[in-house]
């Protein structure tokens, strides 16, 4: 999968997907082909047009640092796909992976996500495959198609779809930021076997993940709402937020709760009190008053 003009690729994607008023320009009617062209995309980081057409067919890769932050203000890019694309021009020396290591989750995290009965909790890797899960968050993605990796459940999991559809809510803007998180996640590794094997899956699977990861999208804010529809205590509204676990890189802890006093909120706590047993019916007779 891995291209050996990366950076070339970087550019010409990001240009396609930049739309000329968004960096100033006027409209001037419909363009035979999308974004920018390349001798905007060279005047405005104010180098030749030749230099430019050089970089995006890799015959120039060694750019410097000042060319670099002027391609990113031509092409708008945020910090993360900034950052982004000064690795792709100066790529570290690859290092030897240590899948076990990546895969291996602290027992320590594991007693502190376990405890937590009524905060459905998980860890994942680079690549999003969920390395583990607390009770609840087992409850919560019991019956859901493609749990053991958060894209593909995005993307091969039909009911994600059509819970965002009937809720009113914007799957497109979810699936565009699992892939954009993806592919800062990985970086310049893009040989790495395991990426792809399921790159390769999902482009072969579906239309839309293909789309999405040939624009080179770079973002590190995972979304931060999530849906469910839950077999027992229905449809659920909750909001996550991501944890760097700095003893093991790549990994992160996933936490899962709802507004307070919400439906979601009671329908979490039904199913994390189904979880625990009769033991937190008190607490869940308080909760309930509160709510």
């Amino acid at each position: 999968m891995a291209s050996n003009n990366i950076l070339g690729e970087f550019l010409r994607a990001r240009r396609e997907a930049t739309n000329p008023i968004q960096v100033g320009l006027l409209y001037s009617g419909p363009r035979r082909t999308p974004g920018l062209r390349r001798e905007e995309v060279a005047m405005f980081a104010g180098v030749s047009t030749d230099y430019y057409i050089r970089l995006e067919q890799g015959r120039e890769r060694h750019p410097s640092e000042q060319v670099l932050g002027a391609l990113a203000r031509a092409l708008d890019l945020e910090p993360a796909a900034a950052a982004h694309l000064h690795e792709l021009a100066h790529p570290r020396p690859p290092q030897l992976r240590a899948v076990e290591q990546t895969e291996k989750v602290s027992p320590d995290l594991l007693r502190l996500i376990h405890g937590w009965p009524f905060t459905p909790a998980l860890v994942i890797n680079r690549w999003m495959d969920v390395l583990a899960r607390n009770p609840l968050a087992a409850a919560l993605f019991d019956g859901q198609e493609h749990a053991d990796n958060l894209v593909r459940m995005v993307f091969l999991n039909p009911a994600v779809r059509e819970i965002h559809r009937d809720l009113g809510r914007d799957w497109e803007q979810l699936a565009h930021a699992k892939v954009a998180h993806l592919r800062a996640a990985v970086g310049t590794d893009l040989d790495d076997p395991h990426l792809a094997e399921l790159v390769d899956e999902l482009s072969l699977k579906n239309a839309d993940f293909h789309r999405l990861w040939v624009r080179h999208d770079v973002s590190r804010v995972s979304p931060i709402i999530a849906l469910f529809r839950h077999r027992d205590v229905g449809d659920l509204i909750l909001t996550c937020e991501a944890f760097t676990v700095n003893s093991a890189p790549g990994q992160q802890l996933i936490t899962i709760h709802a507004e307070p006093a919400s439906p979601s909120e009671l329908a979490l706590t039904l199913l994390g009190s189904s979880v625990m047993g009769h033991d937190h019916e008190k607490h869940l007779y308080r909760r309930l008053k509160t709510a």
